[in-house]
């Protein structure tokens, strides 16, 4: 019902400016990040956009500059399937960028063929979550400075459809892709639960978010018969320009500012499943995450 009622609110719009703001967007080459990008650029921000593949990403800034009519986007090689990746971009954004007010964890992969990170996790988990709980940790500091500051990460309706295997995170006993996708939007969910904790009273708040079922290249990886269902789909399903709306919405929207740990839907608060609200899952998951990337983040 939630969902029916937020289809047929009207659409959310905010004319906020972030004159003298510094964002970075993860995998924004393309899809709702390349949108996101672009709508923060017009509002003011400076936009960094954080990709793996710099050929496509250099392409993707042209694009920003000219649908934004704004010159400060710039790229930066972020590959968040190698820890070694992930300490050297934000080493040169801790010792490049004064200030950091909005970090947006958007990449991610889905329902893929089995595969390892350069750090030994699965690919779904390593990117999705590992990768960017790593960077957030690496890039605290310099969003601390920054406060208020936001850190927005993308999860997925589909944190719904599985639980965390906390024996077996890297899917090493069985694979099923589309569990390992949910798993990996659950993370996100749990992760943004313990970050707002952690950051409550330093000014910097946390946004978890479904985007929509959006028409986007991570898609790809659907096999025949899911292509077909998709393809059925597709006339109501969002373009990428709307389902980065909820996103903008958590970056930027003023009645959030006191707001955190929460999930977000269509651009307003929605429900997520039993276990995004489980703190003790929570935990062990944090502790897990730590354990394995070898941070210390109490």
């Amino acid at each position: 019902m939630q969902a029916l009622r937020n289809f047929f609110r009207a659409a959310w719009s905010s004319d906020v400016k972030l004159d003298g703001k510094t964002v970075v967007i993860t995998g924004a080459n393309t899809g709702i990040g390349k949108e996101t990008a672009i709508d923060l650029a017009k509002r003011g921000a400076k936009v960094i956009i954080a990709c793996r593949d710099m050929e496509k990403a250099g392409a993707a800034v042209k694009e920003i500059i000219e649908s934004s009519g704004s010159e400060n986007v710039l790229c930066m090689k972020l590959d968040l399937a190698d820890s070694k990746s992930i300490r050297e971009f934000a080493e040169a954004i801790n010792n490049g960028e004064p200030k950091l007010n909005i970090l947006i964890n958007n990449a991610g992969v889905m329902v893929c063929p089995y595969g390892k990170t350069a750090d030994g996790f699965e690919m779904q988990i390593g990117v999705n979550h590992m990768g960017h709980f790593l960077l957030t940790y690496l890039l605290l500091d310099l969003i601390k400075k920054s406060a208020p500051a936001r850190i927005v990460n993308v999860s997925s309706m589909a944190h719904n459809w599985s639980s965390i295997n906390l024996e077996d995170i890297n899917s090493e006993k069985s694979y099923d892709k589309n569990k390992a996708y949910s798993q990996s939007k659950l993370a996100n969910v749990l992760f943004t639960r313990s970050l707002a904790k952690r950051l409550e009273g330093t000014g910097v708040t946390t946004y978890s978010l479904h985007p929509g079922v959006v028409q986007t290249e991570l898609w790809r990886h659907l096999n025949g018969p899911q292509q077909i269902l998709w393809k059925m789909a597709t006339p109501f399903t969002k373009n990428s320009s709307q389902g980065a709306q909820t996103t903008i919405y958590c970056a930027v929207e003023p009645s959030l500012e006191k707001e955190s740990g929460g999930y977000y839907s269509d651009c307003a608060p929605a429900n997520c499943s039993a276990d995004g609200k489980n703190d003790e899952l929570a935990q062990k998951l944090w502790e897990l995450s730590c354990r394995l990337l070898s941070v210390t983040w109490e």
